[in-house]
């Protein structure tokens, strides 16, 4: 499809060439003032877009981890309330919803130091996770939370060895904390888990909150690396702190660069970005283009097309509509230069309305296109239960086409 895209894209751009005075006379002087705005716009991109998304998810991580602890405290303690559960739960929602919002940016540290997909892989293995908590010396590692004086934290330590990639992150919480769409019941919580692949085995809720804490500490401790990555030194001190005593990489390649520096320093010695272009061309392929066809073709049309039923993201919580859109949201964010579907001054999106307003309409009704479609997906039946719904099919095809628009943007904008 890409090659197919990327020739459509050239005839496009020879189009828009051939009517644009601004690209009929391509003098230096213009050229310059094109770099400065595609270096303003990744300034503006940096700092408000992923930064800000990143330093939210690693506080709402930061909140799960502290509120999972108190559960388990709480529920061996006799005081574990329904209310504690659905805190929980928002909590949840929340820490899910900003990774799920950066994930046009998984490019970097997310990509380069394998937090996606440690984070957030599925299906989760029950079948494997029941297996483990059958231990009790497992269950005994996991629940070993303190703290030793070079900062590490066994039961966190023990999670990433002992359970297995596949029970990590936001999905073996969620299969925890909710079930069949509903927030997990104190009862459930209470008594023994019934679920078909712990058939046999008396794992109890108190032994779940167990693991989910555990988890929630990896969950926390990799969404500080990718703060950290990304902001250096202008994270918080705790937060550099916990990644430096993990002794996670947080810098670019060898150098001593963040993310964020290396990006808003091209065309600089040291740099891995050698010109503007480069950079914009990252944002829209590398990170918007890529969610866009992940979206479409894996986690909607795995399931949709039957070529594996069960690669359904968020099937416990039922939310995978909710996490599609926020993932489409994130694209937005990026052409926009800030949280909202309005764009900053200095933003892809503003960019292109001036220099390519054509273009620029494509891009914009497509995207909103997208939103809709996920919108009006989200109000029907939740993905798990009919992942062959009309409303998957015109969601997919909506993302695929603003898949289209967002190569055509690319490919525009490194010729011009």
């Amino acid at each position: 499809m890409k090659k197919f895209l990327y020739f459509a894209a050239l005839a496009l751009g020879l189009t828009f060439t051939a009517c644009s005075s601004d690209d009929d006379n391509n003098t230096p002087n213009q050229q310059t003032e094109k770099e400065q705005a595609m270096q303003a716009l990744t300034t503006q991109y940096v700092n408000n877009v992923v930064f800000p998304i990143y330093k939210s998810l690693a506080a709402q991580t930061s909140d799960l981890f502290d509120q999972l602890v108190e559960a388990k405290a709480k529920l061996r303690a006799g005081t574990l309330s329904q209310a504690d559960i659905d805190k929980l739960c928002t909590t949840f929602i929340g820490a899910r919803g900003a990774w799920e919002v950066s994930e046009a940016f998984l490019y970097g540290a997310a990509t380069d130091f394998g937090i996606d997909p440690h984070i957030d892989t599925w299906p989760l293995d029950r079948t494997a996770l029941a297996k483990a908590l059958s231990s009790a010396e497992t269950v005994a590692e996991l629940d070993d939370l303190e703290e030793d004086e070079e900062g590490a934290i066994a039961g966190i330590d023990n999670a990433r060895a002992l359970v297995g990639e596949q029970q990590l992150g936001f999905h073996g919480i969620e299969f925890i904390i909710f079930r069949d769409g509903q927030n997990r019941t104190l009862a459930a919580l209470q008594g023994v888990e019934d679920d078909e692949a712990f058939a046999g085995r008396n794992i109890t809720g108190e032994t779940e909150l167990v693991f989910a804490a555990a988890v929630a500490g990896d969950l926390r401790d990799k969404c500080f690396q990718l703060e950290v990555s990304w902001l250096g030194d202008e994270a918080p001190k705790a937060h550099q702190e916990r990644v430096e005593a993990c002794e996670f990489p947080c810098t670019v390649a060898s150098g001593e660069a963040s993310y964020g520096q290396n990006m808003q320093n091209a065309t600089k010695a040291g740099s891995t970005y050698s010109t503007w272009r480069q950079v914009v061309s990252t944002i829209l392929v590398a990170g918007c283009s890529n969610i866009c066809a992940e979206v479409a073709g894996q986690k909607i049309g795995q399931a949709y097309t039957g070529a594996d039923p069960d690669y359904i993201e968020s099937p416990y919580s039922q939310r995978s509509y909710y996490d599609f859109y926020d993932n489409i949201s994130s694209i937005a964010y990026s052409l926009c230069g800030q949280q909202g579907t309005t764009a900053h001054a200095q933003s892809i999106m503003a960019y292109l309305q001036k220099y390519n307003a054509t273009l620029a309409t494509s891009l914009q009704a497509r995207l909103t296109a997208a939103l809709n479609a996920l919108t009006a997906a989200k109000q029907g039946t939740p993905f798990v239960v009919n992942p062959h719904s009309a409303a998957a099919k015109s969601a997919m095809d909506a993302i695929n086409a603003l898949d289209d628009a967002l190569n055509e943007a690319a490919t525009w904008m490194a010729a011009n």
